[in-house]
């Protein structure tokens, strides 16, 4: 190999040298009888125009092996060293669009492979999802292992920065490796020397983005939204799958760009449904995987004075998935009120409030302030007015959740694995039940509880999204998961839902803690009219080339017979020079 192949150029001497003999002639010779008819005669030139047969002499075979020399050397040959390794990784993008480009990225990256190599006698490949935590995909020497494993590479994440990845690619290969970043997308710029290879293409897609669903004249009504991502009107078909068959497909148009909504009622008697829509090449959201919800059922006991009937009443009205018991020890969840002559509180979680017999004090005054909680992040409570009352006995562990002034509104108490959710003034004299920001926190503070319950529920998730189930750590928890026909999937990583849509089921014993559809609606991803080919820059390196190889060790030798050569070239030729055209006879 040549680290200058432009050096070969200066072979095209050695047609110029072979022109120049063809055009030199022979001299001839011309007997004449007397010495006066010198004076009339032409001395012939030793070089014509016209072509003769070439004439081998020493200069020309001379001039030929100099100008080979010449090339040898201003092409600078190199050979390879032995055990030379060209180490590469390879961060394959793990968003769920390049599902539909896998195909293109492993035949890109095999046509790829003979040049990454370069001069080197073998290479390491490593190759790396760009999604941060996970398990190296490949690693050794074998193109295609990697190939066969890139193959079983499944990817299924959002919009990932790939910087991470990168980092810790540049740092297994060193500075003499090379990093490969294969997306769909083109990028400007990649950190730490990496370069680009994107393998995608506009696409035209139409899928589902998410689903609701609401109780109507007694039926559940489920409501799919439908988005054109193309820049061209769309003609799908969809249909609804149950237990019981499946139903006639029925056309629909979309705009470029557009939503739609698909609304029915979610069928009686099934347990698991799905919409299907017409395919396209990114199929993930073509179907839309559903289940009836059904949260975890809060029962709520009113332990509240006559004057608070109303009130508690409300109350219970206000939180969702909620009823009222009436045997308080099977009871989630307490609204009761603090009595200053029996000064006694609840043992369990409660909602508790002052109620203060006294006349109505004044209206406090001074700055509310809110503390940092979960329960209290993005509420307002600046237009909260509170009369003064009777406070509840504090501790020193409660935390305080609003003040106004030095005075705490309300406290959160925590003991024993009981919360009790203080109001420290009378509800009566305020105007709290009238401010969205009670209603919000009283909500927050159920569904924590909800949380902690260990009950079943019935959820539609998103495909990866966090789950949090709550179980009894004395029984194992079994996990199931499905694709949307039924075929079983790999379980998915404790504490999300699979990364594909389909259905789940967790159980302990004969209990179903959870069942859950899940769906794509990563509207990101689904998006993939800006996917396009791209490549930063080629990968010869000539630096790449001095490592994996080594200089001519014959240089010198060659240097002086290049010499050596021009001399008796020259040697040669000055013989000549001078020589008369013309042999006169006497």
């Amino acid at each position: 190999m040549f680290a200058n192949p432009l050096g070969l150029l200066s072979l095209l001497a050695i047609p110029a040298i072979l022109t120049i003999h063809f055009l030199q002639r022979k001299s001839i010779t011309i007997p004449i009888s007397t010495l006066f008819l010198l004076e009339h005669t032409q001395r012939e030139a030793v070089s014509g125009r016209r072509f003769e047969r070439l004439i081998p002499s020493v200069p020309l075979w001379m001039q030929i092996l100099a100008v080979l020399l010449i090339a040898w050397l201003l092409s600078e040959p190199r050979f390879q060293k032995e055990n030379s390794v060209q180490r590469i990784a390879v961060v394959m993008d793990a968003s769920a669009s390049m599902q539909v480009f896998k195909k293109d990225a492993i035949a890109t990256l095999k046509s790829k492979l003979p040049e990454l190599q370069g001069s080197a006698s073998k290479m390491e490949i490593t190759l790396l999802s760009a999604l941060p935590g996970t398990d190296r995909i490949y690693a050794g020497a074998s193109a295609d292992e990697m190939l066969a494993a890139l193959e079983k590479f499944t990817p299924t994440a959002g919009v990932t920065d790939p910087s991470y990845t990168l980092r810790l690619a540049r740092s297994i290969v060193s500075n003499e490796g090379i990093v490969i970043y294969l997306t769909d997308t083109p990028m400007e710029k990649l950190p730490y020397e990496s370069r680009l290879i994107s393998v995608g293409r506009p696409i035209e897609n139409v899928g589902f983005t998410g689903v609701s669903f609401e109780e109507k004249e007694g039926s559940l009504i489920f409501r799919a939204i439908i988005k054109n991502y193309g820049i061209s009107p769309a003609k799908r078909s969809w249909s609804l799958v149950a237990e019981n068959g499946k139903s006639e497909p029925k056309e629909f148009e979309i705009k470029p760009g557009a939503f739609t909504t698909l609304q029915a009622a979610f069928p009686d008697g099934s347990r698991q449904v799905r919409l299907e829509l017409s395919p396209d090449e990114f199929q993930l959201d073509d179907v839309l995987p559903m289940i009836a919800p059904q949260p975890k059922e809060l029962k709520l006991f009113a332990a509240t004075s006559p004057a608070f009937k109303d009130l508690s009443e409300k109350l219970l009205r206000s939180l969702a998935s909620t009823s009222q018991s009436n045997d308080a020890a099977e009871s989630d969840l307490f609204i009761t009120s603090y009595d200053p002559l029996d000064p006694v509180l609840p043992q369990s979680h409660a909602i508790l409030f002052v109620e203060d017999p006294s006349s109505a004090g004044k209206y406090l005054s001074g700055g509310i302030l809110a503390e940092a909680h979960p329960l209290m992040d993005g509420i307002n409570w600046q237009a909260l007015l509170v009369r003064e009352t009777l406070q509840l006995p504090r501790n020193p562990s409660d935390r305080v959740l609003l003040w106004q002034e030095k005075r705490p509104l309300i406290f959160l108490r925590e003991e024993n694995g009981k919360s009790i959710l203080c109001f420290n003034f009378d509800l009566r004299l305020s105007n709290a039940t009238q401010q969205a920001a009670f209603i919000v926190l009283l909500h927050r503070f159920a569904e924590t509880l909800r949380e902690k319950k260990i009950a079943p529920q019935k959820l539609n998730l998103e495909t990866s999204q966090p789950i949090r189930i709550t179980s009894s750590p004395d029984l194992a928890l079994e996990v199931r998961a499905t694709d949307p026909s039924g075929n079983p999937l790999t379980p998915p990583a404790a504490g999300f839902a699979p990364a594909s849509p389909g259905f789940i089921t967790m159980k302990q014993g004969e209990i179903f803690l959870l069942e859950a559809a899940t769906h794509f609606a990563d509207t990101r991803e689904a998006d993939l009219s800006k996917t396009a080919p791209a490549e930063l820059e080629s990968f010869s390196n000539a630096a790449l080339l001095k490592i994996h190889t080594t200089p001519d060790p014959l240089i010198r030798l060659w240097i002086l017979i290049l010499l050596l050569a021009l001399m008796v070239a020259w040697y040669f030729s000055k013989g000549r020079l001078g020589r008369l055209s013309l042999d006169v006879h006497i």
